[in-house]
């Protein structure tokens, strides 16, 4: 029986943000300081042909200025090393570094910002994806194929840099042998994390060239590596100080203006805060990639699907710098969890001269889930089968294989789909323009590698420490949770300590939903090695059997006689205390799936367009769930973030300038768009490649979200949106767009047409 997991935990860190003694990058303050600012083009592509920081050195309280020149040729990404530390010959894209100024104050670097001249000789941009990818369109990186990083060698230089693909089978003759075949193509649009805390850093570099660094990125070791290789330094001569990060959801993986700090300061010789503004962030930062899905889908007139093809085009911006893996993983999963005997999955990303795009929350897969789970709900409606009775026939079973060959041992999706449907009543008689929409998606977390350390003092104190950066999702909690259960102690009694990175030789730190799976491993293995130390030792004592022994409040309780030694007492015994590690290390994906289905209730107004979301219901398989509170919080809030995805959310261009100036104008949901939640949760204790065999499930919550919303509206009032979000504007353009009037036929019947 558990005495920990399983149970509903506060956060452990919960005190500290509350009270406000939570620390992060932008409360880090030095002595002799200084407020760095940048000075960002103007224009989508130009050529630099003069920067002039005469005026702004003049500006009172101005300690220095660095310009493109400074650092020619140096370049900077998280995989591919395509990005300038500040734009040394081109700009391209609006909001692009060209100068930065160090101050006494932030008004001053402001100031002399502003008077930073730079002349720019503009060039024709190119602003859309499938324009970059003709043969005539230029170059936006003639030097593409020395690029360190690229994940596969470019024989010529091209705006397209990269081209994956995954598959199985003969995709030719499945479609041959279709009875039915429906092409549609998707679009999705460029969103914003919209964390509430802007990325922010403070650098001080010594004379040597080392630095302290105090960043909001979940993985410091990762952007250690990314600078010292960028600036030519030994990485262990950059230390990263743990720090709490104030909102993540993807976009808080990156180096962002850690590399332009680190200059500021060295020439300086003064520690230097850089504080993004949200106007920066929206226009400058790493937002979710827009796409173009064609989709290709061949089945049988029973509804067995027999191919399936799916080419995405990502506008990648203007740099791929911001990818951890040069791409974006989630492409390769994005048929979704059926079985299809012959597909083919092609992944382009391409240049273009807009804000580079990063990772946000399920990177690939939100938009390739939209497209396959909406192409999926036409095809059935197509062969006039109930969308439902088409995804199970198709689900996958244990021991399939999946759309791209890769081995299912377990899976549970006709369980997810049938609590669904029952939870929702999907089958139910419903109103008129009230719509239900079905939705599926699988997951597997990525693999990763972490360490936690269990300390036992002479005063029977826990302390439980590792070099994991908080997100926001509740890693620390998860390891102090496991280790609890290992000692049998409750997680309140356990102290925790962050550890800055010269603590281990690496860390992955959090992302791709494996926070729990590698630092609970982590801390699983380090809580059975403390347990064991306690154990052995207390044996000894009392000239017994380890395995008569038991841990329990603090004690080691010999079960028979109900002698017992405090955890104190034992570390008294070993005179320097307790100390173990733990280490896990996973690589690559454990194809271990947990599954979301989904299903979400709308009404639509048929005289303006405008959706009212009802009802949502979600069926989530899992492992054991460790702690309750989270886990629920992690389905309710990507839940949220899909419905913003959906609906209302929107990164929008001008000319290549991002439009959306603030977060009043990027319209993430509220509680009024949420509508009652409902949510199962199947937890499978016999699989699961996290501790205690838990699975994960923070991003698998957000995915089929916006498929769910568009199949629940086509089924209240007949109307396919393919391109997100979907808008009360173009849902009224869709109603009327065969004319008004009672003789108009009915956007059903004009669907229909389109497909046959």
């Amino acid at each position: 029986m558990t005495r920990v997991i399983g149970r509903p935990t506060p956060r452990v860190e919960g005190l500290e943000k509350v009270t406000g003694t939570a620390k992060y990058a932008v409360d880090v303050t030095l002595p002799g300081m200084l407020w760095g600012k940048v000075a960002r083009s103007p224009v989508p592509y130009a050529r630099i042909k003069r920067v002039d920081i005469s005026q702004a050195l003049k500006v009172p309280g101005v300690k220095t200025v660095i310009t493109g020149k400074d650092v020619a040729g140096m370049r900077i990404g998280r995989r591919i090393y395509d990005m300038p530390l500040l734009a040394d010959d081109i700009v391209r894209f609006i909001g692009e570094k060209v100068a930065a100024v160090a101050a006494e104050s932030e008004e001053a670097a402001e100031q002399a910002v502003d008077r930073i001249e730079v002349e720019y000789e503009e060039l024709e941009p190119l602003l859309d994806p499938l324009t970059a990818l003709q043969p005539s369109a230029p170059l936006l990186h003639p030097a593409v194929t020395s690029y360190r990083g690229l994940p596969e060698k470019i024989a010529t230089p091209s705006n397209l840099f990269i081209h994956m693909t995954w598959g199985k089978g003969d995709l030719e003759e499945g479609f041959r042998q279709s009875d039915v075949v429906v092409q549609n193509r998707f679009e999705t649009q460029v969103v914003h994390q919209a964390y509430l805390e802007p990325h922010a850093c403070v650098v001080r570099t010594d004379p040597s060239g080392g630095a302290e660094i105090w960043s909001c990125s979940k993985t410091p070791f990762a952007v250690r590596e990314q600078l010292a290789n960028s600036l030519i330094l030994p990485k262990e001569k950059l230390l990263f100080h743990p720090i709490h990060i104030g909102g993540d959801f993807g976009g808080k993986g990156g180096f962002m203006d850690v590399p332009v700090c680190y200059l500021l300061s060295q020439k300086s010789a003064r520690p230097v805060k850089i504080v993004m503004e949200y106007g920066e962030e929206l226009a400058a930062g790493n937002p979710r990639h827009a796409s173009i899905i064609n989709v290709k889908t061949g089945v049988k007139r029973d509804g067995e699907i027999l191919a399936h093809h799916m080419e995405f085009v990502f506008d990648s911006g203007a740099y791929g710098a911001m990818k951890p893996v040069g791409y974006l993983t989630g492409a390769e999963t994005s048929a979704g969890p059926y079985r299809i005997a012959n597909c083919l999955i092609e992944e382009k990303l391409v240049y273009t001269n807009k804000v580079p795009c990063g990772h946000m929350r399920a990177p690939g897969d939100q938009q390739g889930c939209f497209a396959t789970e909406s192409q999926l709900d036409i095809v059935a409606r197509k062969l006039r089968m109930d969308p439902a009775d088409f995804k199970r026939k198709n689900l996958l079973r244990n021991g399939d294989k999946s759309p791209v060959g890769h081995a299912v041992e377990h899976i549970q999706a006709l369980e997810a789909l049938d609590k669904a449907l029952a939870l929702s009543g999907y089958k139910k008689p419903k109103a008129k323009n009230i719509g239900r929409g079905l939705a599926f998606c699988e997951w597997s977390s990525r693999g990763g590698e972490g360490t936690v350390f269990v300390k036992i003092d002479a005063r029977g104190k826990v302390t439980v420490s590792s070099p994991v950066v908080e997100q926001g999702a509740g890693v620390f909690t998860v390891i102090c949770e496991v280790v609890g259960e290992e000692l049998g102690i409750p997680a309140a009694l356990i102290e925790l300590e962050r550890l800055d990175s010269s603590s281990v030789e690496n860390d992955t730190g959090v992302g791709g939903s494996r926070a729990t799976q590698v630092y609970g491993n982590a801390a699983y293995k380090a809580g059975v090695r403390a347990r064991e130390e306690l154990v052995k030792i207390a044996a000894k004592h009392f000239g017994v059997e380890p395995r008569e022994l038991s841990l329990a409040n603090g004690f080691v309780v010999h079960r028979r006689t109900r002698r017992r030694m405090s955890f104190a007492e034992a570390a008294k015994l070993n005179q320097s205390g307790i100390e173990v590690k733990g280490y896990h290390q996973q690589a690559g994906n454990p194809r271990d799936n947990s599954i979301a289905a989904q299903v979400a209730e709308v009404y639509v107004d048929s005289e303006t367009g405008k959706v009212e979301l009802r009802k949502f219901v979600s069926a989530q398989t899992t492992g054991r769930v460790i702690n309750p509170l989270m886990h629920q919080g992690q389905i309710d809030g990507g839940i949220v973030c899909g419905i913003g995805y959906a609906l209302t959310e929107h990164l929008m261009f001008e000319d290549g300038k991002v439009a959306t100036g603030n977060l009043g104008e990027y319209k993430i949901p509220t509680i009024r768009d949420v509508p009652p939640l409902k949510t199962v949760v199947l937890e499978t204790v016999a699989r699961g490649p996290g501790p205690y065999n838990s699975l994960s499930v923070g991003e698998a919550t957000n995915l089929p979200v916006a498929a769910a919303i568009a199949n629940a509206i086509d089924d209240a009032i007949g109307v396919r949106i393919k391109d997100l979000p979907i808008t009360a504007a173009k849902l009224y353009a869709a109603l009327n767009r065969n004319g008004a009037g009672g003789d108009r036929p009915r956007a059903r019947d004009v669907l229909r047409d389109e497909l046959s």
